[in-house]
């Protein structure tokens, strides 16, 4: 079966933000049906359409005629899900807002992506995501990605991929609470809301420098000299070959380090006195000798050299810095065959393999209205009378649904973590030592606070046969299991899908590792900097400032490696945190499989698969180039940029035709753009693209960034005052994330009282939950009691080690 087959989804979004929920609503077997506006969406014009578009049928209606909105009203009686991604109170105005097609279809799961939430100071203020970026501190967290004091325009769409993932997160926890209630509800998030996903650990280091200050200093990665000032940079060194490609590595592990010293020829400075604590190194000229010692030692081998390396010692890896098309050539998308060609464009597969429900991926992208005579959602009957107040619950949407975590670090286990705040009992399966993360950070449990949040951590020495026992056990009361070790590490264990699946057949067991199951990386440990250098995320925003060149000098090499890592090691907004929202959607997309009919299974995907859908426009084959930054990263035209203001900087986002004469007006005492024959009408202000960018950038100039934005807004037009603080600490702000909903205050075992993030998605009658993080194996004897095990017992097993 298809695991979403008779389901009936209604895209009203034109744009790429609503398309990407749908697009994994209908690679599942959904019928979607992408309502368009006369003359097609603008999404047809981007070169992701073939892949976003993928699996839907097309019809044109116009919402601004009464005839066609009661036809889409004749839609919306049989259908489950609704999308709109119009700004709050839009679609109340055209007659389709959620109480009013409630009344029609009480099984309707209707979802609302909004830029900025549906109150606070921006929630009438346009969503584009370089505005959402900017106000949220993005473009800041990037600034060394360039020289400039500017802040760079960043052109990943972190914020957009984020709130798609959380939508669907939404839609999947309401469509399994309605095969248990009948009744559909409202779900709701934002681009800005659900970018909080991302982040590893920034939020609480914010919190803890707050707090202390003299405790935990923190540092820039590199000083004010470009030197290295953490050793981070040693273990995920970017480095050029001797013929001229960038490759990054991830070396994060100690003996993996040691792998890598080794390759490099340089183990013996370990057993070197001058060169002791290395990679932590207090002197500054230290650092710089080793990091350039580092970089020639790559510089010496050429990539072909460096690949016999990778294939002669496991532990020693690194990543070609992919974009574009190329990231759709990358061995283990293609060994994995996640990789497909619809309509002639190659593009990326499947989020996951699912082993009972696979997806369907042989229906290119639709022609424009080409299926309006094809639809035949026909009403059968009038319109629902029940009363809202008689469905009306408070209960969490996954309450009843257990989750088994087998996983590490961050990149799989927050997935399950996002689960917990819908309702799921999380139980996290960690060593005796505690999982890693935990010491990631010089401050004990810091980096592991957000990942931790709302569950039950059990420590296990899985190794034995006793602690083999226990997860066996566990899985036997589980609904999910989620595992994410390298290839073969299960299998050794004894806990892989087939043993568990003996334990329990209705297991719905996910399997997300780095790469993937099987050669040629299944076997690598996977970091996000690796991932998100494989996946374009790295180079794609560079545009020009990082080039591949044999002739480079050591200089330029530096100053190159500073960029790259200024763009993949920012843990505001990198691959794990993509990785992460995606194994959420996994997890739900098998539970609700499982609930439709389709029994326990078995969902492969990885970190690689889900980064690689991140920048659809980018790595799409045949579909066009996609704009790209400007060679200093301002934006991508003149009206979509970033200017100087007297005191700062301004984002302006007024991309659209339609929005010009608004702008117009906005500017009128600052320049006549009215009067000007360049920019008279759309084909001459996109030929005379920068002489209209030279004419903002002086009026932007004029005025202070705060009366820009107040007046601009003020007048419907796109632009805000670019943040110059951290994304923690401007989601953290009173103003913009407490009195938008976005945080929560609650109580941890070492923390005491602090803030969290609140639950990504909000749903009209379901709860939600927001819970604190917790310490390794603080459920331990409360788990094991539940098996059946007496004090005795547990203490016995405790004393030899078995659990903790």
């Amino acid at each position: 079966m298809d695991a979403l087959s008779g389901l009936k989804v209604i895209d009203l979004s034109p744009t790429r933000l609503g398309a990407q929920v749908t697009q994994v609503l209908a690679d599942y077997g959904a019928d979607v049906v992408w309502v368009e506006p006369p003359g097609g969406a603008g999404l047809r014009t981007t070169p992701g359409f073939p892949f976003l578009g993928r699996g839907k049928r097309s019809v044109v209606l116009d919402l601004a005629l009464g005839a066609d909105v009661e036809q889409l009203l004749d839609l919306v009686h049989r259908a489950d899900v609704l999308v709109e991604t119009f700004r709050p109170g839009v679609a109340d105005r055209l007659g389709l807002g959620y109480e009013t097609l409630w009344t029609r279809n009480p099984r309707l799961v209707y979802a609302s992506i909004s830029g900025w939430g549906r109150s606070g100071p921006y929630a009438s203020a346009p969503g584009y995501e370089g505005l959402v970026q900017a106000k949220l501190g993005v473009f800041h967290e990037f600034r060394n990605m360039h020289d400039a004091a500017r802040p760079p325009f960043v052109s990943v769409p972190w914020c957009t991929f984020a709130a798609s993932h959380v939508a669907l997160h939404g839609i999947l926890a309401a469509l399994f609470e309605r095969e248990r209630s009948g009744e559909g509800q409202h779900v709701s998030t934002s681009l800005a809301q659900s970018f909080a996903a991302l982040d590893t650990w920034d939020w609480f280091v914010q919190m803890i420098n707050e707090r202390y200050p003299d405790a935990y200093p923190g540092a820039e990665t590199f000083d004010e000299r470009g030197i290295p000032a953490s050793p981070i940079v040693f273990m995920l060194l970017a480095g050029l070959t001797s013929d001229g490609r960038w490759l990054q590595f991830a070396q994060v592990a100690p003996r993996l380090f040691l792998a890598f010293m080794k390759a490099l020829g340089l183990e013996s400075m370990f057993g070197d006195p001058e060169w002791k604590g290395l990679p932590l190194l207090e002197d500054p000229d230290r650092r710089l000798e080793l990091w350039t010692r580092m970089l020639e030692a790559v510089r010496a081998k050429s990539l072909a050299e460096w690949e016999a390396v990778f294939a002669a010692d496991p532990d020693v890896f690194a990543e070609r810095l992919r974009s574009g098309e190329d990231v759709l050539d990358h061995p283990q998308l293609v060994a994995d065959a996640k990789v497909v060609s619809l309509g002639g464009h190659r593009q990326p597969g499947s989020l996951f393999e699912m082993s009972a429900a696979p997806a369907r991926l042989d229906r290119p992208a639709p022609a424009l209205d080409g299926d309006a005579a094809t639809i035949d959602w026909a009403r059968t009957d009038g319109p629902a009378s029940t009363d809202a107040s008689t469905v009306a619950t408070r209960r969490l949407p996954l309450d009843g649904v257990t989750v088994l975590e087998l996983s590490t670090m961050f990149a799989a286990p927050y997935g399950a973590t996002l689960l917990t705040d819908l309702g799921a009992r999380v139980i996290k399966v960690e060593p005796l030592t505690g999982d890693p993360i935990r010491t990631m950070l010089p401050f004990p449990e810091l980096a592991a606070l957000k990942v931790m949040q709302g569950k039950d951590s059990i420590c296990v020495d899985v190794g034995t046969d006793e602690g083999r026992a226990i997860v066996h056990a566990l899985a036997a009361r589980s609904d999910l299991v989620l595992q994410s070790w390298r290839s073969g590490v299960a299998e050794r264990l004894g806990i892989d899908a087939a043993t568990l699946h003996g334990v329990n057949p209705r297991l719905v067991y996910l399997y997300s590792p780095g790469y993937g199951d099987g050669p040629p990386n299944g076997h690598r440990a996977a970091y996000a900097p690796s991932i998100g250098a494989a996946a374009g995320l790295t180079r794609t925003p560079l545009g020009d400032l990082v080039v591949e060149s044999a002739e480079l000098s050591m200089e330029e090499i530096q100053a190159a490696a500073r960029r790259i890592g200024a763009a993949g090691m920012r843990t505001p907004a990198q691959a794990d945190g993509i990785a992460a929202i995606g194994v959420a959607t996994g997890l739900l997309l098998g539970l609700l499989a499982r609930e439709r009919g389709a029994g326990g299974q078995v969902l492969s995907g990885s970190m690689l698969v889900t980064n690689a859908h991140v920048l659809a426009d980018e790595v799409v084959g045949g579909g066009g180039r996609a704009p790209a930054p400007d060679s200093e990263l301002h934006g991508l035209g003149a009206r979509y940029r970033v200017y100087d203001a007297a005191d700062g900087w301004v984002f302006l986002a007024v991309p659209a035709e339609r929005e010009w004469d608004a702008l117009v007006k906005a500017l009128a005492p600052y320049a006549d753009l009215a009067g000007d024959p360049r920019f008279s009408t759309e084909d001459a202000r996109r030929r005379n693209d920068e002489v209209l960018a030279g004419v903002l950038a002086d009026v932007f100039r004029s005025r202070r960034r705060d009366e820009w934005e107040r007046d601009l807004l003020a007048m419907d037009v796109g632009c805000v005052a670019v943040s110059t603080a951290p994304c923690s600490a401007v989601l953290q702000s009173e103003a913009f994330g407490y009195d938008n909903g976005f945080v929560v205050d609650v109580d941890h075992a070492t923390f005491d009282r602090h803030p969290r993030n609140a639950p990504l998605v909000q749903f009209s009658r379901s709860a939600t939950q927001a819970k604190p993080g917790v310490l390794a194996g603080t459920s331990t004897d409360e788990l094991l009691t539940e098996l059946g095990y007496n004090p005795d017992r547990i203490q016995e097993m405790r004393d030899r080690g078995v659990v903790g």
